[in-house]
């Protein structure tokens, strides 16, 4: 089962031009209910190089400092999705949430 704000090692290649890529953790954002229904679920890579970017949210993973990478964000066929990892936070989650609705507001 794949559930929102779930960390899973995701396989991003291929990928073009200045697409994150490579294998790495990423945070399943898309709700629930589409995790459930889908064959993809949206994506958003993790960093441990911070930007300092207003679309990127500062979270802790592994105990290392990252971000999710909010401006890359993609969907993804389930397959991709090799290993869960974790989860964030419920602090962080709802940080991801605040973010992604300043971005996609009028």
């Amino acid at each position: 089962m794949v559930n929102r704000f779930d960390i899973f090692l995701v396989s991003l290649d291929p990928t073009i031009g200045a697409e994150i890529q490579k294998t790495r953790p990423c945070v399943v954002i898309s709700p629930d209910q589409m995790n459930r229904n889908m064959r993809t679920v949206l994506i958003a890579p993790m960093t441990s190089k911070g930007r300092d970017y207003p679309m990127r949210v500062a979270c802790q993973f592994e105990n290392k400092p990252g971000e999710v990478i909010l401006d890359q964000i993609r969907g993804v066929d389930k397959r991709r999705l090799i290993k869960r990892l974790g989860r964030v936070s419920d602090s962080e989650g709802q940080l991801i949430l605040k973010v992604l609705m300043e971005m996609f507001a009028e």
